[in-house]
């Protein structure tokens, strides 16, 4: 017949019911039988009884109050003259005592896990005196253990983590279970652990409740997480033993075992040829069941005519490969690129090397497209001559463009207005020659920067600038000049031959070793003859002068 747990509970508090009540006659006999003896002058006493513990089975179900034990004395004969009183933790409120008789009774249901036992008194007076007959005595009432408590997880649920690939035996966590039964007797609060849920990858050692691994290379990319469900039944684990449950969620903690794969042995990617440098030209990425730091790798190119053209970074965030451009495309000079590209990782696990490399190559191969460019000039910057004395119509120079395309569409030239507002230049549409369109003067402008454009036939829209640097050549078209309006005073007492004014000339060209300024005095001016002029020939400097002295 298979009992329940209340069922059982009844059981063992008949059983230890019947034990106490047939051990009474043992707890009575644990008395000395010594008797108490008064005589005049002294007293001799020998203790007549001596109290051991008591014990009372805990969760008594009945409705009767339970028999703990008896107390007697032998000074008691029997005729009532005898009255035990009791004192001390639960008297009277759990403990109540036939004052005639000595037997004790329980009048409430015990726990023995909220208190275990209980120290009380005992006293035997006379009932007419109220006098002891006995000197008061202490004694325990001990509460017998049934098991009535379950094994608890207090720390429960687990969690835990263990490294994929670990061999079988790798611990993985402790689980602990209490038992509020009394640990010192019986097996009430002996347990032992087993696992219901979680075979055949784990396993519980019963006595410590220290989870393991039981299945080897068990690989987190196939399954990453598993739910152990662990029990610990007391009573040894024996048939009538009570259990509790816990669960344990335990994840598989990733190793680097898994090297990076391409998706693709080869990709093909077309790009503009009018990219600029530093452009992101494509993004590749080699997968990795693994995660986090072994997953991280590098990318490198290897092989290929793209090298020193194109160079490949990583992206800490994604892991992708980033191809950017290092040098101008130029589709005319060349129209596809090939490159290999190899996925390392980062951080390799030395006892998986056996597995091959971590590494993986994959050819991506860049197809240059060719984009309508604006006509380029042979030259930057043009520089040319022209005398101001140029006739209107003078070729000053040419400039020539093309177009870098391979349709090689035909050009036509201007000039851009805006550098050359007074319009001193044309330009042959066809030819480039630049030809001068008015007089030119040096000494208002000495030199003259235009922009010339360069235009596609088939699709004017594509202009390309270049710039010209025009320098006019001086002439002798300018006469001297005296460099301001004289106005001199003299005294009527100067002395003949002084010198009473110094004049000097300049001139608005620009002869390349200076002027030479010759001074006289006009026909009028040379009748008179109380002035002479004095002319500093050969004196070669911007300014001549000339001194008029006083005769």
């Amino acid at each position: 017949m298979k009992l329940g747990k209340v069922e059982f509970c009844h059981f063992l508090q008949i059983l230890a019911l019947f034990l106490c009540l047939s051990g009474m006659n043992q707890a009575e006999l644990s008395r000395s039988r010594s008797k108490a003896y008064f005589q005049s002058g002294r007293t001799r006493t020998k203790r007549s009884w001596v109290w051991n513990q008591f014990f009372v089975l805990e969760e008594y179900m009945g409705t009767d109050p339970l028999y703990v034990g008896k107390l007697h004395s032998d000074v008691d004969k029997g005729d009532g003259s005898i009255k035990y009183i009791l004192s001390g933790e639960g008297a009277s409120s759990i403990f109540i005592i036939d004052e005639n008789t000595g037997d004790i009774h329980a009048t409430k249901r015990l726990d023995r896990e909220e208190q275990a036992y209980y120290t009380l008194r005992a006293q035997a007076l006379d009932r007419l005196t109220n006098k002891p007959v006995e000197p008061e005595s202490e004694f325990v009432i001990k509460i017998q253990d049934i098991n009535d408590n379950e094994p608890k997880f207090l720390d429960g649920p687990y969690t835990a983590g263990v490294p994929e690939m670990s061999p079988v035996g790798t611990s993985v966590v402790q689980v602990t279970a209490t038992d509020a039964d009394d640990p010192t007797y019986g097996n009430s609060a002996r347990v032992v652990y087993s696992i219901l849920q979680g075979q055949p990858y784990f396993s519980v050692e019963p006595k410590t409740g220290v989870i393991k691994t039981a299945l080897p290379n068990m690989d987190r990319e196939a399954k990453d997480q598993y739910l152990l469900v662990i029990q610990a039944k007391d009573m040894v684990g024996q048939n009538g033993g009570l259990s509790g449950t816990t669960s344990v969620t335990v994840t598989l903690t990733d190793v680097n075992d898994n090297p990076p794969r391409f998706p693709r042995r080869s990709y093909q990617y077309n790009v503009p040829e009018s990219l600029p440098v530093a452009s992101v030209v494509a993004r590749i990425k080699a997968a990795d069941a693994d995660v986090g730091p072994n997953a991280e790798m590098e990318y490198k190119i290897v092989d290929g005519d793209g090298l020193g053209v194109f160079k490949i970074s990583v992206d800490k965030d994604t892991q992708e490969g980033i191809i950017t451009i290092q040098k101008e495309l130029d589709f005319e000079a060349k129209t596809s690129y090939t490159l290999r590209i190899e996925a390392a990782n980062m951080h390799v696990d030395p006892r998986f090397l056996s597995l091959g490399p971590f590494s993986d190559m994959t050819t991506v191969k860049i197809i240059v497209e060719d984009v309508d460019e604006p006509p380029v000039f042979t030259s930057r910057l043009y520089s040319m001559v022209v005398s101001e004395a140029a006739k209107v119509g003078t070729i000053i120079g040419t400039v020539a463009a093309h177009d870098p395309d391979a349709s090689n569409s035909p050009v036509r030239y201007s000039i851009d207005r805006n550098t050359d507002l007074e319009r001193y230049f044309n330009i042959d549409a066809n030819s480039g020659v630049i030809t001068t369109a008015k007089s030119l003067d040096r000494e208002t402008n000495a030199v003259h920067n235009i922009t010339v454009l360069a235009m596609e036939s088939q699709n004017p829209a594509q202009i390309g600038r270049g710039y010209v640097a025009i320098t006019i050549l001086d002439i002798n078209d300018n006469a001297p000049e005296f460099a301001m309006e004289y106005e001199t005073t003299v005294c009527e007492n100067a002395q003949p031959g002084q010198v009473i004014q110094k004049i000097s000339a300049i001139d608005k060209d620009d002869p390349p070793n200076g002027h030479q300024f010759y001074f006289s005095l006009t026909a009028e001016a040379a009748n008179n003859h109380n002035f002479t002029l004095q002319d500093n020939k050969g004196d070669v400097t911007p300014y001549l002068s000339g001194a008029v002295n006083l005769y």
